[in-house]
């Protein structure tokens, strides 16, 4: 099963419309992972313990093939969504991130397609010692205009890259 993390609540996202391309082209199963969480806070944990919900996200991506995990740009970096799931997830035993194949990516209204995001990501992400994909990255750029109205990727160069991307995915699950 696939796992996809998105750094971006919105029902309508660029970056769920872009997750779930990946996914397409990934083929089989796909879960979308539940980052509604409450925030951080070391004294919530002290008093009740990992919530649930990380902890069941925690599961998820201990026992997904390979994961993608997707964000916007947020202030010239990635989302505060997606910083708050790494942080839970970093208090769970038994590293769920450790080895596991994963995929970065992000779309993005400017120029360079969530390119400062996407570097902070692979910096957040590297302590968890997962194995992550150093390309093609996928980093698409003026996403407004790139997806049809069925959320569906319409630029050639960006599907040929994202397509080459979840081969090696895939390669990389199954090695």
């Amino acid at each position: 099963m696939l796992l996809g993390l998105c750094g971006s609540l919105r029902a309508d996202s660029l970056n769920k419309k872009l997750m779930r391309e990946a996914a397409r082209l990934y083929g089989g199963p796909f879960e979308e992972a539940n980052l509604r969480l409450p925030l951080y806070d070391g004294d919530l944990e002290d008093q009740d313990g990992v919530p649930a919900a990380v902890s069941a996200l925690s599961d998820q991506i201990k026992s997904a093939e390979a994961v993608l995990v997707v964000t916007p740009e947020y202030n010239q970096s990635f989302s505060g969504v997606l910083k708050n799931a790494l942080d839970w997830v970093s208090r769970t035993k038994g590293g769920p991130w450790r080895d596991k194949p994963v995929a970065l990516m992000s779309a993005a209204a400017g120029r360079a397609g969530g390119a400062r995001a996407a570097y902070a990501l692979r910096l957040a992400m590297t302590p968890f010692r997962p194995h992550l994909l150093a390309g093609p990255e996928i980093l698409v750029a003026g996403a407004q205009n790139e997806f049809d109205e069925t959320g569906t990727l319409t630029n050639d160069r960006y599907i040929a890259q994202l397509t080459e991307l979840m081969d090696d995915l895939k390669a990389a699950a199954t090695d």
